[in-house]
């Protein structure tokens, strides 16, 4: 049996238990995806990371307990946290080559600031039945990019709001984003996953590439503060520029250890 390193990292958050945890697995050469997609079902979490350095960048990968997806924010988020701080890579910037192409990642501080391409939504007349009958409040409006996003009139509803799985398991899409005007902040939201075992996931930094493009043309600013209010909660400090986004946040070593595989 051969050893390999694991951690599991809080990501958007500066307290332990808070934010999203994700597994971080650093490689010296790619597992064959089918163990990969494996390892992120035992490890049971909303994303597992996988990279591998290749000179002076890292080739990084996501899975989530069902399949792999191309764009992940929190455990991106975690990945350089694993690079900057445990790794101790002697630069203050990481390129990650990813399936959604080139993710830089600057470390200021004690924050992580990811650079992602936006994903403006369009909006949508006609939409799935089970979108609609999947929450308890009807929203104002529907988009879609990638994922779904309902938008709401305030914050309270936003955390008000009850999913129906067996509503929301008949729509064909990665993610459910429902989003609002804050109180205390730009915007909140919440992200739902049907047909996974994630149900509500705490804290979405992909999902931010497409709020940051929607709530930048509502609110007519550049940089936002979001909280994404699931009951672990977490804060993203949000910019537009042009026709990619930055996402930041901060990060928390949780648990670190080994899983073996046999040679």
């Amino acid at each position: 049996m051969k050893a390999y390193p694991i951690y599991q990292v809080d990501a958007f958050t500066d307290v332990l238990f808070g934010g999203n945890p994700a597994a971080v697995c650093p490689l010296q050469s790619w597992l064959p995806t089918t163990t990969m997609q494996q390892l992120a079902m035992e490890n049971n979490l909303s994303e597992t990371a996988f990279f591998v350095q290749k000179g002076n960048l890292f080739e990084i990968r996501w899975f989530t307990p069902e399949i792999e997806i191309d764009l992940a924010g929190h455990p991106t988020l975690a990945t350089a946290f694993v690079i900057f701080n445990i790794l101790k890579t002697a630069t203050d910037t990481i390129q990650f080559e990813s399936k959604s192409g080139t993710l830089i990642v600057k470390k200021q501080g004690d924050r992580f600031i990811m650079n992602f391409p936006s994903r403006m939504p369009v909006k949508k007349e006609q939409v799935p039945p089970g979108l609609l009958k999947g929450f308890n409040i009807v929203p104002l409006s529907v988009w879609k990019s990638r994922d779904y996003l309902l938008i709401y009139p305030d914050e309270a509803t936003v955390q008000a709001l009850v999913p129906d799985f067996n509503q929301l398991n008949t729509v064909e899409t990665l993610g459910i984003i429902v989003s609002a005007p804050g109180n205390a902040s730009d915007f909140v939201s919440r992200f739902f996953v049907p047909n996974s075992v994630i149900g509500e996931d705490p804290v979405t930094g992909s999902a931010h590439a497409t709020l940051i493009p929607y709530w930048h043309r509502v609110l007519g600013k550049n940089q936002m503060l979001a909280k994404q209010i699931s009951k672990r909660g977490g804060n993203l400090w949000c910019e537009m520029l042009n026709d990619r986004v930055t996402i930041a946040g901060n990060a928390i070593l949780y648990m670190k250890g080994e899983y073996y595989l046999s040679e």
